[in-house]
Protein backbone atom coordinates (compact mmCIF):
# COMPACT_ATOMS: atom_id res chain seq x y z
CA UNK A 1 0.00 0.00 0.00
CA UNK A 2 1.41 3.41 -0.95
CA UNK A 3 1.77 6.12 1.67
CA UNK A 4 -0.92 8.85 1.65
CA UNK A 5 0.04 12.18 0.13
CA UNK A 6 0.67 15.02 2.58
CA UNK A 7 2.00 18.55 2.67
CA UNK A 8 5.04 19.86 4.54
CA UNK A 9 2.70 21.70 6.91
CA UNK A 10 0.83 18.48 7.65
CA UNK A 11 4.08 16.65 8.36
CA UNK A 12 5.10 19.45 10.72
CA UNK A 13 1.79 19.36 12.59
CA UNK A 14 1.80 15.58 12.86
CA UNK A 15 5.41 15.62 14.05
CA UNK A 16 4.53 18.18 16.69
CA UNK A 17 1.52 16.15 17.84
CA UNK A 18 3.64 13.02 18.17
CA UNK A 19 5.94 14.89 20.56
CA UNK A 20 3.14 15.10 23.15
CA UNK A 21 2.85 12.22 25.61
CA UNK A 22 -0.41 10.73 26.79
CA UNK A 23 -1.41 11.57 30.35
CA UNK A 24 0.64 14.76 30.57
CA UNK A 25 -0.53 18.36 31.00
CA UNK A 26 0.11 20.75 28.12
CA UNK A 27 -0.16 24.55 28.17
CA UNK A 28 -1.36 25.27 24.64
CA UNK A 29 -0.81 28.33 22.48
CA UNK A 30 -3.32 29.25 19.77
CA UNK A 31 -2.46 28.49 16.13
CA UNK A 32 -0.18 25.63 15.14
CA UNK A 33 0.38 24.49 18.76
CA UNK A 34 -3.38 24.21 19.33
CA UNK A 35 -3.86 22.24 16.11
CA UNK A 36 -1.09 19.81 17.04
CA UNK A 37 -2.27 19.41 20.63
CA UNK A 38 -5.84 18.68 19.58
CA UNK A 39 -4.58 16.23 16.97
CA UNK A 40 -2.56 14.42 19.65
CA UNK A 41 -5.58 14.19 21.97
CA UNK A 42 -7.69 12.70 19.17
CA UNK A 43 -5.08 10.11 18.17
CA UNK A 44 -2.34 8.65 20.37
CA UNK A 45 -2.82 10.78 23.52
CA UNK A 46 -6.52 10.69 24.55
CA UNK A 47 -5.61 11.54 28.16
CA UNK A 48 -3.59 14.62 27.26
CA UNK A 49 -4.75 17.49 29.48
CA UNK A 50 -5.08 20.71 27.47
CA UNK A 51 -4.68 23.95 29.42
CA UNK A 52 -5.32 27.30 27.78
CA UNK A 53 -4.27 30.70 29.10
CA UNK A 54 -7.86 31.78 29.70
CA UNK A 55 -8.09 29.35 32.63
CA UNK A 56 -9.67 26.30 30.99
CA UNK A 57 -8.23 23.10 32.45
CA UNK A 58 -8.79 19.85 30.57
CA UNK A 59 -10.49 21.44 27.55
CA UNK A 60 -11.81 18.97 24.96
CA UNK A 61 -12.93 21.19 22.08
CA UNK A 62 -14.88 19.56 19.28
CA UNK A 63 -13.31 22.02 16.85
CA UNK A 64 -10.21 24.17 16.81
CA UNK A 65 -10.67 27.22 19.07
CA UNK A 66 -10.37 30.60 17.39
CA UNK A 67 -8.70 32.17 20.43
CA UNK A 68 -8.01 31.47 24.10
CA UNK A 69 -11.37 33.13 24.81
CA UNK A 70 -13.36 30.86 22.49
CA UNK A 71 -16.41 29.57 24.37
CA UNK A 72 -15.82 26.01 23.16
CA UNK A 73 -12.89 25.78 25.58
CA UNK A 74 -14.95 26.68 28.65
CA UNK A 75 -17.88 24.55 27.50
CA UNK A 76 -15.73 21.42 27.31
CA UNK A 77 -13.25 21.99 30.16
CA UNK A 78 -13.03 19.93 33.34
CA UNK A 79 -12.70 23.19 35.23
CA UNK A 80 -12.56 26.92 34.54
CA UNK A 81 -10.40 28.97 36.90
CA UNK A 82 -9.17 32.53 36.97
CA UNK A 83 -6.18 33.58 34.89
CA UNK A 84 -4.15 34.53 38.02
CA UNK A 85 -4.77 31.07 39.46
CA UNK A 86 -3.71 29.47 36.18
CA UNK A 87 -0.37 31.22 36.36
CA UNK A 88 0.24 31.46 40.11
CA UNK A 89 -0.83 27.95 41.10
CA UNK A 90 -0.40 25.80 38.00
CA UNK A 91 2.24 27.34 35.75
CA UNK A 92 4.78 29.19 37.87
CA UNK A 93 5.32 26.39 40.45
CA UNK A 94 6.18 23.96 37.63
CA UNK A 95 3.02 21.84 37.70
CA UNK A 96 2.60 21.77 33.90
CA UNK A 97 4.60 19.24 31.93
CA UNK A 98 4.78 20.81 28.48
CA UNK A 99 4.48 24.31 27.10
CA UNK A 100 3.61 24.46 23.41
CA UNK A 101 4.55 27.70 21.66
CA UNK A 102 4.90 29.31 18.26
CA UNK A 103 6.47 32.64 17.36
CA UNK A 104 7.40 35.16 14.70
CA UNK A 105 11.15 34.70 15.18
CA UNK A 106 13.38 32.18 16.91
CA UNK A 107 17.17 32.23 17.25
CA UNK A 108 19.82 29.53 17.56
CA UNK A 109 19.28 29.21 21.31
CA UNK A 110 15.49 28.85 21.17
CA UNK A 111 14.67 32.39 22.28
CA UNK A 112 11.36 33.61 20.80
CA UNK A 113 10.09 36.96 19.54
CA UNK A 114 6.36 37.67 19.39
CA UNK A 115 6.58 41.41 20.07
CA UNK A 116 8.00 43.59 17.27
CA UNK A 117 9.79 43.27 13.92
CA UNK A 118 12.18 45.94 12.69
CA UNK A 119 12.89 49.41 14.08
CA UNK A 120 12.72 49.61 17.85
CA UNK A 121 10.06 48.83 20.43
CA UNK A 122 8.47 52.29 20.24
CA UNK A 123 8.57 52.52 16.44
CA UNK A 124 8.66 49.02 14.94
CA UNK A 125 8.11 48.07 11.33
CA UNK A 126 5.54 45.51 12.50
CA UNK A 127 3.96 45.25 15.93
CA UNK A 128 3.04 41.67 16.76
CA UNK A 129 0.42 40.36 19.25
CA UNK A 130 2.91 40.56 22.10
CA UNK A 131 3.96 38.35 24.97
CA UNK A 132 0.72 37.15 26.51
CA UNK A 133 1.60 34.22 28.73
CA UNK A 134 4.47 32.98 26.54
CA UNK A 135 7.36 34.26 28.74
CA UNK A 136 5.93 32.46 31.77
CA UNK A 137 5.26 29.31 29.75
CA UNK A 138 8.83 29.33 28.43
CA UNK A 139 10.20 29.94 31.91
CA UNK A 140 8.19 27.54 34.05
CA UNK A 141 6.88 24.52 32.13
CA UNK A 142 8.94 21.41 32.69
CA UNK A 143 9.77 21.41 28.99
CA UNK A 144 8.85 23.49 25.96
CA UNK A 145 8.02 22.54 22.38
CA UNK A 146 8.14 25.15 19.61
CA UNK A 147 6.42 24.69 16.25
CA UNK A 148 7.23 27.10 13.41
CA UNK A 149 7.62 27.10 9.64
CA UNK A 150 11.30 27.32 8.76
CA UNK A 151 12.44 30.31 6.69
CA UNK A 152 15.18 32.97 6.98
CA UNK A 153 12.74 35.65 8.18
CA UNK A 154 11.69 33.52 11.16
CA UNK A 155 14.90 31.62 12.01
CA UNK A 156 17.22 34.56 12.55
CA UNK A 157 20.75 35.22 13.78
CA UNK A 158 19.51 37.96 16.13
CA UNK A 159 15.98 38.55 17.38
CA UNK A 160 14.46 42.00 17.00
CA UNK A 161 13.05 41.53 20.53
CA UNK A 162 13.40 38.74 23.08
CA UNK A 163 9.89 37.97 24.27
CA UNK A 164 10.43 34.49 25.72
CA UNK A 165 13.77 33.10 26.85
CA UNK A 166 14.93 29.75 25.56
CA UNK A 167 18.58 29.24 26.48
CA UNK A 168 19.62 32.90 26.41
CA UNK A 169 23.15 33.00 24.99
CA UNK A 170 23.91 29.35 25.72
CA UNK A 171 24.22 26.70 28.35
CA UNK A 172 23.86 27.92 31.93
CA UNK A 173 21.84 31.06 31.19
CA UNK A 174 18.51 29.56 32.30
CA UNK A 175 19.98 28.54 35.62
CA UNK A 176 21.61 31.95 36.07
CA UNK A 177 18.24 33.60 35.46
CA UNK A 178 16.50 31.31 37.94
CA UNK A 179 14.12 29.83 35.37
CA UNK A 180 12.39 26.74 36.68
CA UNK A 181 11.74 24.77 33.48
CA UNK A 182 14.12 22.81 31.30
CA UNK A 183 13.54 25.03 28.27
CA UNK A 184 12.84 24.16 24.62
CA UNK A 185 13.54 20.49 23.91
CA UNK A 186 12.40 20.53 20.27
CA UNK A 187 11.69 23.02 17.52
CA UNK A 188 9.43 21.23 15.03
CA UNK A 189 9.38 22.72 11.52
CA UNK A 190 8.16 21.92 8.03
CA UNK A 191 11.70 20.80 7.07
CA UNK A 192 12.68 18.85 10.16
CA UNK A 193 13.31 18.94 13.88
CA UNK A 194 15.92 20.96 15.79
CA UNK A 195 17.06 20.00 19.29
CA UNK A 196 19.47 21.73 21.70
CA UNK A 197 23.00 20.35 21.69
CA UNK A 198 23.73 18.88 25.14
CA UNK A 199 26.99 20.82 25.51
CA UNK A 200 26.06 24.23 24.07
CA UNK A 201 22.22 24.31 23.91
CA UNK A 202 22.54 25.55 20.31
CA UNK A 203 19.71 24.24 18.14
CA UNK A 204 20.93 21.37 15.98
CA UNK A 205 19.16 19.58 13.13
CA UNK A 206 18.45 16.03 14.29
CA UNK A 207 15.57 14.93 12.03
CA UNK A 208 14.47 15.69 8.50
CA UNK A 209 10.99 15.74 7.07
CA UNK A 210 10.51 13.19 4.27
CA UNK A 211 11.99 14.61 1.06
CA UNK A 212 13.83 17.47 2.81
CA UNK A 213 17.61 17.81 2.85
CA UNK A 214 20.17 19.25 5.25
CA UNK A 215 21.06 21.85 2.61
CA UNK A 216 17.44 23.01 2.38
CA UNK A 217 17.27 23.42 6.14
CA UNK A 218 20.52 25.38 6.23
CA UNK A 219 19.27 27.71 3.50
CA UNK A 220 16.14 28.40 5.56
CA UNK A 221 18.06 29.51 8.67
CA UNK A 222 19.83 32.79 9.34
CA UNK A 223 22.80 31.28 11.17
CA UNK A 224 25.26 28.47 10.28
CA UNK A 225 22.99 25.59 11.22
CA UNK A 226 24.72 22.52 12.63
CA UNK A 227 23.37 19.02 12.04
CA UNK A 228 24.05 15.57 13.40
CA UNK A 229 26.03 13.31 11.07
CA UNK A 230 23.01 11.37 9.83
CA UNK A 231 19.69 13.06 10.65
CA UNK A 232 16.84 10.60 11.02
CA UNK A 233 13.92 10.88 8.61
CA UNK A 234 10.54 11.35 10.27
CA UNK A 235 7.91 8.68 9.80
CA UNK A 236 5.33 9.84 7.28
CA UNK A 237 1.84 10.66 8.59
CA UNK A 238 -0.58 7.76 8.80
CA UNK A 239 -3.95 7.78 7.09
CA UNK A 240 -5.61 8.20 10.49
CA UNK A 241 -3.42 11.15 11.48
CA UNK A 242 -4.10 12.91 8.19
CA UNK A 243 -7.84 12.25 8.32
CA UNK A 244 -8.15 13.61 11.87
CA UNK A 245 -5.94 16.62 11.09
CA UNK A 246 -7.90 17.52 7.97
CA UNK A 247 -11.18 17.17 9.81
CA UNK A 248 -9.92 19.52 12.52
CA UNK A 249 -8.75 22.11 10.00
CA UNK A 250 -12.03 21.87 8.12
CA UNK A 251 -13.85 23.13 11.22
CA UNK A 252 -11.99 26.43 10.81
CA UNK A 253 -12.22 26.56 7.00
CA UNK A 254 -15.95 25.92 7.18
CA UNK A 255 -16.50 28.41 9.97
CA UNK A 256 -16.94 27.79 13.69
CA UNK A 257 -20.39 26.67 14.66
Amino acid sequence: MSSPEFTADEMMTVGAARSLRDGTACFVGIGLPSTAANLARRTHAPNLVLIYESGTLGAKPGRLPLSIGDGVLADTADSVISVPETFNYWLQPGRIDTGFLGGAQVDRFGNINTTVIGGDYANPKVRLPGAGGAPEIAASCREVLIVMRMNPRSFVEKLDFITSVGYGTGKGDREALGLRGRGPVKVITDLGVLEPHPDTCELTLTQLSPGATVEQAREAVGWPLKAVDEPAVQQTPTETELAVLRELKATIAGGAK
